[in-house]
């Protein structure tokens, strides 16, 4: 890090601080006010508070699978009941030896976790709909299954609830106690909210081809994330056990498990703070309107409905001042190639990618028939052809999204895994889109911090409790992400809403976020199209100033006086097959390339 980079990271640290703590504010509020309802209140009270607090404790995990994951996971009252039925047996004695309450609670959180991970599994394949039904039929099973199990569980009549020893067997130790775990598991979820792996799980929901092109891998993260929500609800079941004093599975209704879900939907996808207010919300809002206990589910469908009518983002969407913070209209992007070297200098040199006689067909169409390509480091090679001439599709087997039926793709001699996207990244190979992929949510700063998630060396574990390494990564990445907007002349923009930009303005961010994987090898999709003459010059010098830093470039565009002035090599596709290749001086003369897509 230069000392430029130095003192700007110092100056910015303390920026950090004051944002952090703004943010802490109304959490620090809400718990403020809870320590001191037991004494402007009667014993009730205090346990619908108690309530709420065991409730957030499963609702916060869970947020990280539904509001940032994206997962319609709506049965999570089963690692409720798991965890209500776990405690309660161990504490009981009716398998072996009674067990103290804390260590019951513990084999609840792995009871939890296990489950949580297992009914995740089906995430990877099932979406939306389907995914939803799978978790509402494992919450029959378990219900059935407690139903059933009399000599455990007590069948229909049910199990006396753990009781958690003194000074936590009162009514307001109890209290203290939960609210001090609800605490506990609002910093841990905002800690992995804010870290590498919050912002993947927002890539996976809203960008995950992009995601995938970043080295995100999917199952890994999603399965730490089922496991952590599946042991947070089965610690929230135990609780749930003793605050009832005797549970039987008429405890454990769908009405609780759409309150859960409602609640995050509610609170806004993407926030801590609008969930937990929900969650409050709707723990509190039943005590009010008691003579409506029945039309409970019509009252959530209700509210439901009226949020994404009125306010399509929740909660979160209503506290969100910052985005509708004005930004200047006119914007001009002036890129500054010569900040390049700080983040792709000091790289070995590399190999080149190669294709040898990849073949691809969709149906009876032959989408690549045959093609060799080698893209050397630190050249740019541009790819160009009509319409349906196999440009894009050579990138993506390029990146592992299609498996070829023939032929190889090597980095450094070595050959690529086919279909397995999320492994380029480790490759040093990075890419933009047709489209760009971005979260439209997320601030301009956070969707290139993205790009650089696999070069955190911290676990889960340390970003839940933000432990040195997890600490690190984020100063090393958000570091790096701001120089990476300098580069292509976004700086000013960082901390404004993605989805407030310009089109063009989203090429560029795009190859931010590309940079800050210190690729080896860029693959660019268009990137000029929907630029003006202006930025497509300075895109072109953009492009130039990252091959002169060693860095490998594949150029598919269809502005050929782009291609003709930057590239080095330019490769001509007709049908899946190599119509041409060679210098662009060579190209511009061929016949057949004016024949077929130059034109007169």
């Amino acid at each position: 890090m230069s000392a430029s980079s130095s003192v700007a990271a110092g100056r910015g640290a303390p920026r950090q601080a004051s944002g952090a703590l703004w943010q802490a504010l109304p959490f620090l509020g809400i718990f403020a006010a809870a320590l001191i309802l037991p004494m402007v209140s009667n014993d009730y009270w205090t346990l619908i508070a108690t309530r709420a607090a065991i409730y957030w404790v499963l609702v916060s995990a869970l947020n990280l699978v539904v509001g940032f994951a994206g997962q319609l996971a709506i049965g999570w009252v089963a690692m409720l009941t798991l965890g209500a039925y776990t405690t309660s047996v161990l504490v009981a004695g009716n398998v072996m030896p009674p067990v103290p309450v804390f260590p019951a609670l513990g084999v609840a959180a792995l009871v939890g976790g296990v489950f949580g991970f297992i009914v995740g599994l089906p995430a990877l394949r099932l979406r939306t709909f389907y995914f939803a039904m799978t978790t509402l039929g494992f919450a029959t099973i378990v219900t059935q299954v407690a139903l059933a199990w009399q000599g455990v569980t007590g069948g229909g009549i049910g199990i006396v609830g753990p009781v958690l020893p003194a000074p936590f067997d009162t009514i307001f130790g109890f209290y203290l106690f939960c609210l001090g775990l609800a605490a506990f598991c609002t910093w841990i979820s905002a800690n992995a909210a804010h870290s590498r792996f919050g912002r993947s799980l927002v890539a996976i929901r809203d960008a995950e081809v992009a995601a995938e092109s970043s080295g995100i891998s999917k199952p890994r993260l999603l399965g730490a994330v089922f496991l952590f929500a599946g042991a947070m609800a089965g610690i929230a079941g135990g609780l749930f056990a003793t605050l009832q004093s005797y549970i039987s599975p008429e405890a454990f209704t769908f009405d609780l498990s759409v309150l859960f879900f409602i609640a995050i939907l509610i609170g806004g996808r993407g926030s801590i703070l609008g969930p937990f207010i929900a969650t409050i919300v709707l723990t509190w809002l039943p005590e009010f309107a008691a003579p409506l206990v029945a039309w409970s589910t019509f009252l959530y469908a209700a509210l439901l409905l009226a949020i994404v009518l009125l306010v399509p983002g929740g909660i979160a969407a209503l506290l969100d001042f910052r985005s509708r913070r004005r930004i200047e209209a006119d914007r001009t992007i002036v890129p500054r190639p010569e900040l390049l070297p700080e983040i792709l200098g000091g790289r070995k040199a590399s190999e080149a990618i190669t294709l040898k006689d990849i073949v691809l067909s969709f149906g009876g169409v032959r989408a690549v028939d045959g093609l060799d390509l080698t893209i050397e480091p630190g050249a740019v090679h541009g790819l160009i052809g009509p319409n349906g001439s196999g440009k894009t599709t050579t990138l993506n087997v390029i990146c592992g999204f299609y498996r070829p039926e023939t032929g190889s793709v090597t980095v450094d001699g070595e050959p690529l895994p086919a279909a397995a996207p999320q492994t380029r990244a480790a490759s040093g190979i990075a890419r933009t889109f047709q489209t760009p992929k971005l979260i439209g949510e997320a601030s301009v700063l956070q969707n290139v911090m993205v790009g650089g998630a696999i070069r955190g060396r911290g676990s889960f574990v340390e970003s839940l409790l933000a432990l040195p390494r997890h600490r690190q990564d984020e100063a090393m990445l958000r570091h790096d992400a701001l120089l990476a907007l300098r580069c292509v002349g976004l700086g000013a923009l960082a901390d404004v809403r993605a989805d407030r930009l310009q089109h063009s303005e989203l090429r560029f961010l795009e190859i931010a976020r590309a940079l800050m994987l210190r690729p080896r090898f860029l693959l660019l999709d268009e990137p000029a199209a929907g630029l003006s003459a202006e930025e497509i010059r300075s895109l072109g010098g953009l492009i130039r100033a990252i091959s002169r830093q060693g860095t490998g470039v594949l150029l598919v565009e269809h502005h050929a006086d782009l291609i003709f002035e930057i590239c080095d090599q330019v490769t001509v596709l007709n049908l899946g097959r190599e119509l041409a290749a060679g210098t662009p001086a060579e190209i511009r003369a061929h016949p057949e390339v004016v024949s077929a897509y130059l034109g007169s």
